[in-house]
């Protein structure tokens, strides 16, 4: 039975100190970031190209990248990556700064064109595997992207718009039409596999990834180097605090080994999973589709020792599980939202062995915020942990003043991980980042005398839904595209699985019947299937406004929760 007693804060302090004196991996000064003075890792390598190229030769031929029949160890992927960096360099003229997109669903290709791109000090752009046409044609536009990386699913939404975009395609893996480049031949015929020879500074940008926010179109969140590399060594730092105070034993088990079942798209399965595994040398069972029954099958078959998903993820994966049980996982982490206080204490219960925590952090922070874990976790279910140490502060902030103990506003967080701005969205950026550096999240929290942090709510207009962001203006804007709809609200509908669910409520326009099915699937059309309501209540009446002449969605919200919806799916 895993140890459930919650940590020693005299000890575990004591072990922070000791790690912070003696080991100069940890060791922490202070660097000027965009005008701003932050405590940084003063030893940590100036680019992810370095951390690349020292995990490469650190664990060597161990395996790393297991997917289906297919085996990688950590150095033939960083030589494919570096092949493949040298092809795109030569064949297709990618060049420090040069945006490139990223357009699959999980495969060992995105690992290695991830690395290949951001190798060559270029700008790696990860689009939403789930998004439709418009939506990258949206994510494609906007970030400028002139070479895109595809599957063949997304390789056919993005075709039509080859031309208008000046895009050039390559297509990864699977066989597909219209395509300029196959990536197996540009592997085949690349000259080198050396690390490409280029000068990256630690604040250069490295990533844009797509995040939903309260406007109607995601908006691109610029990451940077040295962003990335702080929130990877303040998770290995917490690690190495855990393992001391375990007398030696690892969070990450003796043999680590952890599942990838979310989208690498996302920062928790690229930043928690993918790139902090190939840092500390932790094999990775990658999934192309999240399946529970296949996921509990891969655990006990690989003797996995990590889970991280969305809450919904681990819960399914309770249910899934056999009388076997899953005695090697000694981990089971969620992000992406806040998890059921119940669901902690039936994940305690199943698993013998393995224990949940999570983690609160967001794309704009490189997923870098709190942590929890243990019997910290059993006592305070509701709590997303304490700020992840040595370099992140947060703060609750109300009407420019910081609140007392137990005081709710909004959580500040300032951390040489947070993002440099939004990509061309300077008055975006100016409203999300403080003169003096502190990230506005958007998010309602409070935090307790010993420190431990409490989403309450957000200020955003937002549904998180199975961890993924989706914004109500984007799903009205939609909604609004059908001809006899006058009225539309988007919400949240509370659910045990997902977290939320999307909620829709309609009045039409005048001598106009609306059907909830016709609309749902009209919705569909555009927009990806996680975006798509899935409670609709036709309105008998005009919706209630406030005195801003907007829609006043927390009665619309609780009168229709009152009711039974014309159309659940």
């Amino acid at each position: 039975m895993a140890d459930m007693a919650p940590l020693d804060p005299a000890k575990t302090a004591a072990a922070a100190f000791k790690l912070l004196a003696e080991n100069p991996l940890f060791k922490v000064g202070e660097a000027e970031i965009r005008g701003n003075v932050y405590r940084v890792f003063e030893n940590a390598p100036p680019s992810l190209a370095g951390l690349f190229a020292h995990a490469a030769a650190t664990h060597g031929e161990k395996e790393f990248l297991i997917f289906e029949d297919e085996r990688l160890s950590f150095a033939e992927l960083w030589r494919r990556a570096c092949r493949f960096a040298h092809a795109l360099q030569d064949e297709l003229g990618v060049k420090q700064g040069d945006k490139v997109a990223l357009a699959m669903r999980n495969f060992p290709e995105w690992c290695v064109s991830y690395m290949a791109v951001i190798s060559l000090g270029a700008v790696v752009v990860p689009l939403n595997a789930w998004w439709k046409d418009e939506e990258l044609h949206y994510g494609l536009k906007d970030c400028g992207a002139r070479i895109v990386i595809a599957d063949a699913r997304r390789l056919e939404y993005i075709a039509p718009c080859k031309d208008e975009l000046g895009l050039t395609l390559v297509l990864a893996r699977e066989g597909g039409e219209g395509a300029d480049y196959r990536y197996e031949d540009l592997l085949k015929g690349a000259k080198s596999d050396a690390q490409p020879q280029v000068e990256i500074h630690p604040d250069d940008d490295f990533c844009i990834v797509y995040t939903s926010g309260s406007t109607g179109h995601p908006k691109g969140v610029v990451l940077t180097h040295r962003g990335a590399i702080s929130a990877l060594f303040s998770w290995t730092f917490i690690a190495s605090i855990l393992k001391e105070l375990r007398g030696g034993v690892s969070p990450f088990g003796d043999d680590p080994g952890i599942l990838l079942g979310i989208p690498l798209f996302h920062v928790t399965g690229s930043h928690s999973i993918f790139l902090l595994s190939y840092m500390v040398g932790r094999r990775v069972v990658m999934m192309y589709r999240w399946d529970p029954k296949e996921a509990a099958a891969i655990i006990n078959r690989e003797k996995l020792t990590n889970f991280v998903g969305v809450p919904s993820q681990s819960f399914e994966l309770m249910q899934a599980v056999g009388p076997e049980g899953l005695p090697s996982l000694i981990d089971i982490g969620s992000g992406g939202a806040k998890r059921p206080a119940d669901h902690v204490k039936k994940l305690a219960a199943k698993f013998q062995n393995g224990k949940p925590s999570s983690g609160y952090g967001l794309s704009e922070t490189n997923a870098l915020g709190c942590v929890i874990s243990q019997g910290d976790y059993q006592l305070r279910p509701d709590s997303t942990g304490r700020p992840v140490p040595p370099v992140t502060d947060i703060k609750i902030m109300e009407d420019g003043e910081q609140q007392p103990v137990g005081g709710v506003g909004e959580v500040w967080i300032k951390s040489p991980a947070n993002f440099r701005g939004y990509h061309n969205l300077p008055e975006e950026t100016a409203k999300a980042i403080t003169s003096d550096g502190w990230f506005r999240t958007g998010d309602l929290g409070k935090m307790d005398a010993e420190g431990y942090l409490y989403i309450v709510d957000r200020l955003k207009d937002l549904i998180i839904r199975g961890g993924e962001n989706i914004s109500c203006l984007e799903v009205e804007n939609r909604v609004y595209d059908h001809g006899d709809v006058a009225e539309a609200v988007v919400f949240s509908v509370p659910d045990e699985v997902l977290g939320e669910r999307v909620g829709l409520v309609v009045y039409p326009k005048e001598g106009m019947t609306i059907d909830a099915a016709e609309l749902r699937n009209f919705v569909a059309e555009e927009l990806a299937a996680f975006k798509v309501p899935e409670r609709i209540w036709i309105s008998p009446t005009k919706l209630p406004q406030l005195g801003t002449a907007k829609f006043d969605k927390i009665t619309v919200k609780k009168i229709a929760l009152q009711h039974p919806p014309a159309l659940s799916v």
